[in-house]
């Protein structure tokens, strides 16, 4: 006890605390705890001359049990039995706090009042459960300790219900701290909040199972590492790892770099998130077996039988003697849609042996049968990854194995959006003649982005050794390399490339090879897509790919290219029709955009700038001029719904007509539109490619750059102020990333052939881009 020392001089010691770097964590958070507890008490000395009968000061929530982070706010209560002038008492306490400029949760509550609200309110109920006495009389604060226990025990049904549902709405709005590119550590499903949960329920009775405690204390300390260096380094409170302090979160904790930081933070949330998951199951089942009549053992698979909703396997069976049962077990259970029963799980993990070799009979088939139930696949594959177990049916997984990939892009680690790839690859298994090749391949097909080098290269070499290991005959192997080699070539064919090219159909048609192979690989770029992210597929990239595979299965099948209808046919007859007119023509027809106007440089720019203006995205545009007319058509999609088409379209009139001051308006909205600098780092600096190869009349030049406003109305003045002209242009974005492809033409029609010419147009566009 400090009361013999001046609490100005004990608050100090708080400052020292965590100035203190040494002290990481958990220790740390216990030393700030214990700080700040002889400072509150002296300031309880202070403020009462000594005299605290019948008084208390008790600490609670987070403070309470000794996880006070540096910006942790303080909740204290004063308890009192009718005590006079405990109001003023109280300023007394908690001026000091505030002037010191902590953060103040406090109640000043009789025993009778705080009971009252224990019974009735779930955040004083779980706060009690973790009240700890700081200064006063001891019996004032065990008094409410017991009795706030047991009030807990008599309404434990209730308010596990209400814990319960708390947790799910919590995890759909914080999202899952494994996943997330910038997670609420705190809050987010897989964080601290979820550990706090689970030891509230514990109170009630046993939700947890053996091992599960230590597995959340080593997962906690992870968290707690963390939640303490991020206060360090915001100097306040925040329990979101934002992008750009990951890399000094990590500096500061040592043990790699920020990849290093997230994989160790995605691998303690999946733990915490899996235990979670399992506890609230329980209890959940738990409440409806008191009404339910079970049925006897249903068998599922030899040696493998569902029981009691749970996947159990035989007692007499040793998983040393059957490498093909930790398929054949998750199998059962993905089909069922039931958990593999705890023992089991823990049974497995202790004796399944690796398959390093050839796989037995059967194998194979649990694993296609496995993937092929699609998205009750993954809780299982989570809880095969909870014991190590995806690692012996494949070696091969470790390197991938909570693997983040920290662009905007993906919201998935790496293993985990295998997982995602092949539930979503279950759902097209009756559109391929080889459900099993598209499995396997969604499964793998990014596997080698946790090894050295390109991880499509990889994924070769990877896929080349695993197939044969699984029983795939030579032509099943190739056909699943062509997967993991060709798995981007769809899509970035038909989002960077002019599809009514016959050179880059029967480019991709020699690729490809085969009509099975071609209508695997089709189905795998979808399910990729959908687990990558959400701005990896929509309506307009899932119609390119669909021209591109039309077209491509028309040659594959011996037909021509030129006998297919080329995808854009611009200009149509109706255009032509505007274009003999002679005069200005604005079309919004959404989603596509038509102009017509006289040909002057920079008239695509001014469009998707004015289109820009009016938060307008461009998918695609091709352009087309005959004499002193020219004709574009713009793929546009709107970020508002209620965008007013005709605003847009009047604009662009007069835009393309010079009266619109357009620099000037994309300064003055660029002061309001906002991306997050964290995501723009992710993408890295501008870059220009150009290819005279990829098109037999036009250079290609490929832009890569953040995306902000006004982005591609930058890139195309730049290739306006080189006097090239835009035959046809192809825009994605991916996360906080533009990738934007040009068909451009000399004035006189021809190829950007000159190399000074080349070095110009880069100059050029990589300085609009810098402005």
């Amino acid at each position: 006890m400090a009361s013999d020392v001046p609490a100005a001089s004990l608050l100090g010691r708080r400052a020292e605390v965590i100035a203190d770097e040494s002290r990481r964590g958990r220790a740390m958070c216990a030393a700030l705890a214990a700080a700040t507890d002889d400072w509150l008490a002296a300031l309880l000395q202070e403020a009462t001359g000594g005299d605290t009968s019948g008084l208390a000061l008790v600490a609670t929530g987070g403070y309470g049990r000794y996880e006070l982070a540096p910006g942790s706010d303080l909740d204290v209560w004063l308890l009192h039995a009718g005590r006079p002038g405990v109001t003023q008492l109280a300023e007394r306490l908690w001026y000091p706090v505030w002037d010191a400029g902590i953060k103040l949760g406090h109640a000043v509550r009789t025993h009778k009042e705080a009971l009252g609200l224990i019974a009735a309110d779930l955040d004083t109920a779980t706060a009690a459960l973790s009240a700890r006495h700081i200064a006063g009389d001891p019996a004032v604060s065990s008094r409410l300790a017991e009795e706030a226990l047991e009030r807990w025990l008599r309404r434990a049904g209730r308010w596990l219900d209400e814990l319960r549902r708390r947790v799910a709405v919590r995890h759909a709005t914080a999202g899952e701290v494994a996943f997330l590119l910038e997670p609420d550590i705190k809050e987010g499903r897989g964080g601290l909040r979820d550990i706090h949960a689970l030891r509230w329920a514990e109170y009630a009775g046993p939700v947890l199972l053996a091992g599960d405690a230590a597995a959340l204390t080593g997962a906690e300390d992870v968290l707690l590492d963390v939640r303490v260096a991020l206060h360090r380094v915001a100097a306040r409170a925040s329990d979101v790892l934002l992008l750009e302090r990951q890399d000094e979160v990590a500096k500061l904790l040592g043990g790699g770099d920020a990849d290093a930081l997230m994989a160790r933070v995605s691998t303690a949330a999946r733990t915490v998130a899996w235990v979670s998951d399992e506890a609230w199951r329980r209890v959940e089942t738990g409440n409806k077996r008191r009404s339910r009549v079970f049925r006897r053992d249903q068998v599922l698979s030899p040696d493998v039988v569902l029981r009691n909703g749970e996947v159990h396997i035989d007692d007499g069976v040793d998983p040393a003697g059957d490498p093909s049962l930790v398929l054949r077990v998750a199998a059962a259970a993905a089909g069922a849609d039931a958990p593999i029963d705890r023992q089991s799980l823990d049974r497995l993990a202790d004796r399944a042996p690796e398959l390093t070799g050839p796989w037995p009979a059967g194998a194979r088939d649990a694993l296609v049968a496995l993937l092929g139930a699609g998205r009750a696949a993954i809780p299982v594959l989570e809880a095969l990854d909870q014991r190590r177990l995806v690692e012996r049916v494949l070696p091969e997984w470790a390197p991938v194995r909570s693997r983040p990939q920290r662009n905007a892009l993906h919201r998935f680690t790496v293993d985990r959006h295998l997982f995602e790839a092949a539930a979503n690859a279950a759902g097209f298994t009756n559109t391929v003649p080889r459900p099993d090749l598209l499995l396997v391949g969604a499964w793998l097909h990014d596997l080698g982005k946790g090894y050295p080098g390109d991880h499509t290269d990889a994924g070769v070499a990877l896929m080349e050794r695993i197939a044969p290991r699984m029983g795939f005959d030579e032509a099943d192997v190739a056909v699943l390399v062509t997967l993991v080699r060709s798995h981007l070539l769809l899509p970035d064919t038909a989002t960077r490339r002019d599809l009514a090219d016959d050179d880059v159909i029967n480019d991709v048609a020699s690729v490809v090879g085969s009509i099975p192979t071609l209508e695997v690989l089709a189905a795998l770029t979808e399910a990729d897509a959908l687990a990558t992210g959400p701005s990896a597929w929509n309506a307009w990239k899932a119609e390119l790919v669909g021209q591109l595979v039309d077209r491509v299965a028309h040659v594959l099948r011996g037909g021509e290219v030129a006998e297919v209808t080329a995808p854009h046919g611009f200009p149509d007859r109706a255009v032509l029709a505007l274009m003999a007119q002679g005069r200005t023509v604005v079309r919004a027809e959404p989603p596509l955009l038509t102009v017509v106007a006289a040909d002057r440089p920079g008239l695509f720019g001014r469009v998707a700038g004015t289109l820009a203006l009016h938060g307008v995205t461009v998918h695609a545009a091709d352009a087309h001029s005959e004499g002193d007319v020219a004709a574009s058509r713009f793929r546009v999609e709107a970020q508002d719904r209620d965008v007013a088409w005709e605003k847009v379209a009047a604009d662009v009139r007069r835009a393309v007509e010079g009266r619109l001051a357009i620099d000037a308006r994309l300064a003055q909205r660029s002061r309001t539109y906002r991306r997050t600098p964290a995501a723009m780092r992710l993408v890295g600096e501008p870059s220009v490619r150009v290819d005279n190869h990829a098109s037999a009349s036009c250079t290609v030049v490929e832009v890569r750059a953040p995306d902000r406003l006004g982005v591609l109305y930058r890139i195309t003045r730049a290739l306006a102020d080189l006097d090239l002209d835009i035959r046809i242009a192809k825009i994605s974005t991916l996360g906080h990333e533009v990738v934007d492809v040009f068909y451009v033409q000399t004035a006189t029609g021809g190829k950007l052939v000159d190399r000074d010419h080349v070095k110009e147009l880069e100059r050029a566009i990589l300085h609009q881009l810098s402005l």
